[in-house]
């Protein structure tokens, strides 16, 4: 695997891999950037919710689930000090559909975060990953 990041201006980057699609990374205009991208670390917990995000779609396909919508919200704590790494991760999983099976979508999420998901499992590795679902959330 090989990606390619070029500099545009200041903080403001552009990120590349094989399918070449563009990713804007940034930082925010009060960290120094112009706000055109995410920023690094938000790539990292995005990175967390696309792999497992696509591992639970998978699995739910093949266990014959289907759900209305399915979206996954990522929260991180860092450290104080630099290098400001992420301490504790969560990640909620929230489906909406009706009579969705609650151990299935357990299972399948956690299939994902403790089998499948690489990037969980290398970021649980540095830092307290934990994560849980919600069904019908408000």
């Amino acid at each position: 695997m090989e990606i390619l990041v070029k500099h545009i201006k200041g903080m403001h980057f552009q990120g590349e891999g094989n399918a070449k699609v563009v990713t804007h990374i940034d930082q925010s205009v009060k960290a120094g950037g112009t706000g055109m991208g995410a920023s690094p670390m938000e790539l990292v917990l995005m990175a967390i919710a696309g792999c497992s995000g696509m591992d639970a779609v998978s699995i739910l396909e093949k266990m014959r689930v289907d759900f209305d919508r399915f979206h996954i919200f990522v929260q991180g704590e860092r450290a104080a000090d630099h290098p400001k790494v992420f301490t504790d991760i969560e990640v909620v999983y929230k489906f909406w559909g009706k009579t969705l099976p609650e151990d299935k979508l357990q299972r399948a999420v956690s299939l994902s975060m403790e089998k499948y998901c690489s990037v969980a499992n290398m970021i649980d590795k540095a830092a307290n990953l934990t994560y849980r679902i919600m069904i019908n959330p408000s």
